[in-house]
């Protein structure tokens, strides 16, 4: 499975022919400056909760690229007024299958609000269960009990983490979530965007092996097999 960053908290991944876009935080985040709107592909985009920082270039991948926006229900509802024509609303607890896989939308600890300051709705994660893999990704959130409840019904071959501490998990915390979704390799999200989440890589991953845990933190751009 092919998986690129594009800062913040967006990732694309190529699940058999189709492309997903989590959290599309694009064009007004200064260190991915250099990625190209238009040369990102997208079929699918799955967003986590309505802060500026994720919701980003939504309207545009949902109404100019076409995408099928995935997200809670008041997202995809104020989506659709402004114009996205394909829209799946979901709630915390469902699932629904999708040509690229199965995916269920789980809790996430934080808070939503839509850069206006209007309600977005509860946040969320996804755990995505493909022919090939299965994954979580977890959204801006704390470490939460819930995650336990993830790693007893799933069986994760990787899981995205926010780790940059303040708005979300720090290192330490990520690492018992870690256990909790009982998952040994980790994509590392949510980090260096802001002075408020700037983190030392190198501790990051030491802390993380020293756990025995391999911490996955790609360049802006960089596209990776996982």
């Amino acid at each position: 499975m092919d998986v690129t960053y594009y800062g913040q908290s967006c990732f694309g991944v190529s699940i058999a022919d189709k492309s997903i876009v989590f959290d599309p935080f694009l064009s007004d985040n200064p260190l991915a400056k250099n990625v190209n709107l238009n040369n990102l592909l997208c079929d699918y985009l799955l967003l986590t909760h309505a802060h500026g920082d994720h919701l980003g270039d939504t309207l545009f991948f949902a109404k100019t690229k076409g995408a099928t926006l995935v997200s809670i229900f008041e997202i995809t509802d104020w989506a659709s007024k402004q114009g996205a024509t394909s829209v799946h609303p979901m709630n915390i607890g469902g699932a629904w299958t999708f040509d690229f896989g199965k995916v269920k939308m789980v809790n996430a600890v934080h808070s939503s609000g839509f850069p206006d300051g209007t309600y977005g709705g509860n946040p969320c994660g996804y755990v995505v269960q493909s022919a090939d893999q299965t994954f979580y990704f977890a959204g801006d959130t704390a470490l939460t009990y819930d995650m336990k409840l993830i790693g007893e019904s799933f069986k994760l071959d990787f899981a995205f983490l926010p780790i940059g501490d303040n708005f979300t998990m720090g290192i330490d915390d990520a690492i018992k979530a870690a256990s909790f979704v009982q998952c040994k390799k980790i994509v590392g999200m949510h980090f260096d965007t802001f002075g408020y989440i700037k983190i030392n890589h190198q501790e990051a991953i030491d802390k993380f092996k020293q756990a025995g845990i391999e911490l996955i933190l790609p360049k802006i751009g960089e596209t990776f097999n996982i």
